[in-house]
């Protein structure tokens, strides 16, 4: 048996806590997969997973061969890194995940940029809006787009992103200019669905910068930022969102930012790796040529509330 192959679907199981997420996660049939760990379990002599219908756990020979294996295993990994030379020059596959609508706005340029100056490295531009794991998901780096949870993933700050709140034209000239966040409540609004969405908007006081949250009710909510500002372009009603969402709209007139002395703390934008050693070169070159580049596209075309992070 293939021993490297069934520690590594060993770990699989206990990252993902079954042999069915494992299975998708490796892309190999469950029966295999099942099949691999008792094999491994009848070399060892030992149980390694107590199954059950509901969950899996480990034995203590389990804890115990599970780290030992992820150790061989990032060792393996490392050796084979050095033996394709990826620490010596810049070349492999680097995979790269952003949001839908930043990642087309900011990063698709530079990336073109970073393929024309290093032509030895591939790139997998992953564009989606859903929060992936860079570990389990087995991507590179990733623009991180708000507050970074603590974890062991390595951040490199490339600016921040205005939250900004925008009307057309034709309803601030049918209902007036609001003043303080609580005219909105005067407004109709076209809010964004999201998986844990708040009855409020946060604003910000100038003068003491305490919180002002002003509920809201949407007369129209719609899955992507894309709709909104569509929306909101059409007078159907005020929305929020972050300036790049909304950037088109206003350049054409269609979006006009209100209460921008209320706005919130900008969003701060991060690099986001899981290297914690030595950096692959591909990584570190990348790094390097995208980081100051994304800082200059996010610093331009803002207005005045903009702050850039070093």
């Amino acid at each position: 048996m293939d021993r490297l192959e069934a520690m590594s679907m060993l770990v699989s199981v206990t990252e993902t806590g079954s042999l069915s997420a494992a299975a998708r996660r490796l892309r190999v049939p469950l029966a295999t997969l099942s099949r691999k760990i008792s094999e491994l379990e009848a070399r060892l002599g030992a149980r390694l997973l107590i199954r059950t219908t509901r969950k899996l756990t480990l034995t203590d020979a389990g804890v115990d061969y599970v780290a030992a294996a992820r150790r061989i295993l990032e060792q393996v990994e490392e050796a084979e890194h050095n033996a394709a030379g990826e620490f010596v020059e810049p070349k492999g596959e680097l995979v790269v995940t952003a949001p839908l609508m930043f990642g087309s706005l900011h990063v698709l340029p530079v990336v073109a940029e970073f393929l024309a100056a290093f032509p030895a490295i591939d790139i997998r531009l992953t564009l989606s809006d859903r929060h992936v794991n860079l570990v389990d998901d087995h991507v590179d780096m990733a623009v991180r787009i708000g507050p970074l949870p603590d974890s062991s993933m390595v951040a490199t700050a490339i600016g921040t992103m205005r939250m900004v709140t925008c009307a057309s034209p034709a309803i601030l000239s049918a209902q007036g200019m609001p003043q303080t966040p609580t005219d909105l409540l005067r407004f109709a609004c076209v809010a964004v669905d999201t998986p844990l969405p708040s009855p409020s908007w946060r604003f910000r006081n100038p003068r003491s910068g305490a919180a002002i949250d002003v509920p809201i009710r949407p007369r129209l909510s719609v899955t992507t930022t894309e709709a909104a500002a569509d929306a909101a372009s059409l007078s159907v009603g005020v929305t929020r969102l972050l300036h790049y969402q909304a950037v088109d709209a206003i350049g054409r007139g269609a979006l006009q930012v209100i209460l921008e002395a209320y706005e919130p703390e900008p969003a701060p934008i991060h690099l986001v790796h899981g290297s914690q050693g030595q950096m692959p070169l591909k990584m570190r070159r990348f790094l390097d040529f995208a980081a100051p580049r994304l800082r200059a596209a996010i610093g331009t075309g803002q207005g005045p509330s903009v702050r850039s992070a070093s």
